[in-house]
């Protein structure tokens, strides 16, 4: 029997998630996978391995919820395989909509039926008097944000134009995949994942002009610190704490995340099902 690997990644606070791992485990171990974890639990059939140390495999499976799967994407971006979220508990905008069951999410994973789609990310890099000490990369967004009680002072610049000097809360440069998360949030529009465009928009600026834009991926965005501190976060996970003069800069990054899932589902169905939109009674239906 040839020997196939897969990683599942656990949200270790959901019992839900460890209650499906230990479900999903025996049926792909039966057929002949080898799996790993680099989660804080314990299931039999699973080993436990620090992200370093995951050998090859051909997917990873995350059961819970969008913050579980951006954990997820650092081993998988890397190694260009596909990542498989599975909802626990919360509606997500990367998760399956409905809930598969276990006997499903295994036969996508043994006949490799799932559906793959490539998600746009963002690559960053800071200056320091010329020099870059630190660099990354994020699924969702990269913010800039006030890293204290008063608010940051920021310069920003588009393929090398300035745009706009704002006092403000901070500043959201997100991909469409993160358009529905903080940027949303933060009165950002909704982008369909298909669209090629990033979006910036400044939180609760003190200024005239202040509106979510939609942006080209081909632009670089330069974000200059001239307050005395400041923080970047990229999706959360990532930060980097910033001082006046800091310089960061944001473009596409030629990368791209296989985010799957077990069946073809239809953005506007996902956007219906987290907002609970009102579709009763659409045609008759």
């Amino acid at each position: 029997m040839t020997i196939r690997s897969a990683a599942l990644v656990i949200s270790p606070s959901r019992a839900e998630a460890i209650a499906a791992a230990k479900e999903l485990a025996p049926l792909l171990y039966s057929a002949g996978f080898s799996l790993y974890t680099i989660s804080d639990v314990s299931i039999e059939g699973i080993k436990k391995v620090a992200p370093s140390d995951l050998p090859e495999i051909e997917i990873a499976v995350v059961l819970g919820g969008d913050g579980t799967i951006l954990r997820a994407a650092e081993i998988t971006l890397s190694r260009n395989i596909p990542l498989l979220g599975i909802n626990m508990g919360h509606v997500g905008f990367m998760a399956e909509v409905q809930r598969p069951t276990i006997s499903a999410i295994a036969e996508s994973i043994i006949s490799k039926s799932y559906v793959s789609e490539d998600r746009m990310i963002l690559r960053f890099s800071v200056e320091r008097a010329g020099k870059e000490i630190g660099k990354g990369w994020a699924l969702n967004e990269v913010t800039v944000e006030r890293d204290g009680t008063t608010m940051v002072e920021l310069f920003v610049e588009i393929d090398s134009r300035p745009l706009s000097h704002w006092g403000c809360d901070g500043l959201i440069c997100s991909t469409p995949t993160g358009s529905t998360a903080y940027a949303f949030s933060a009165g950002g529009p909704v982008l369909w994942p298909e669209v090629d465009a990033l979006v910036l928009l400044p939180i609760s600026a003190h200024a005239l002009f202040s509106r979510p834009m939609v942006v080209s991926p081909k632009s670089e965005i330069v974000v200059t610190i001239e307050s005395t501190e400041a923080l970047l976060s990229a999706d959360s996970l990532r930060k980097i704490p910033l001082q006046k003069g800091d310089r960061v800069l944001i473009t596409r990054d030629v990368q791209t995340i296989k985010l799957s899932h077990v069946s073809k589902t239809l953005f506007t169905d996902r956007l219906v099902a987290k907002f609970k939109l009102p579709v009763e009674g659409w045609r008759g239906e």
